[in-house]
């Protein structure tokens, strides 16, 4: 007999594109787990893997956008590349709050200061802080859609739910 309470987790993303103090667009979007983050599940509860203790939000730039792709990796994803048009020195930390009602979400909302003209696709979530950077796990990304618009000094605020 199968269980009732399969594990699937999935995730999704609320954006709050914010100019000049105000709030000028909102989007929920839903992203797609990858391969490597749910080898990585896999591993750490039932292999004795290391725990990744801190996950980090990236951007994804729409120039030479063509798709993301299950088999996507922090060093290998041939459809994106990273933007890193933002005043943070590193990748945003996602701070998890405590799991309730098979979900997990941030404790408190990230931000990331725009710092150029540019135009975004979507974001992703990876194991290392580094902006730019190859080495960790890719956990999830996810697609804004259509491409966003962004100023310089715009800001994206960033909240992050996972259910099991």
């Amino acid at each position: 007999m199968r269980a009732q309470n399969d594990f699937r987790p999935v995730g999704h993303f609320k954006v709050e594109h914010i100019r000049d103090g105000k709030v000028i667009a909102e989007y929920e979007i839903p992203n797609g787990i990858v391969d490597a983050g749910l080898n990585h599940i896999l591993e750490t509860e039932f292999h004795g893997g290391t725990q990744v203790t801190t996950w980090y939000f990236g951007l994804v730039d729409n120039a030479g956008f063509l798709a993301f792709a299950a088999g996507d990796t922090v060093l290998r994803h041939v459809g994106w590349v990273e933007c890193v048009s933002y005043d943070e020195v590193n990748r945003p930390a996602w701070t998890a709050g405590a799991a309730t009602s098979r979900q997990i979400t941030n404790a408190s909302s990230v931000i990331f200061t725009i710092s150029a003209t540019k135009t975004i696709k979507g974001l992703f979530v990876a194991s290392n802080n580094s902006k730019g950077g190859t080495a960790g796990t890719l956990w999830s990304t996810a697609t804004f859609g259509s491409p966003v618009p962004f100023l310089d000094n715009d800001l994206l605020r960033v909240t992050y739910t996972i259910n099991g």
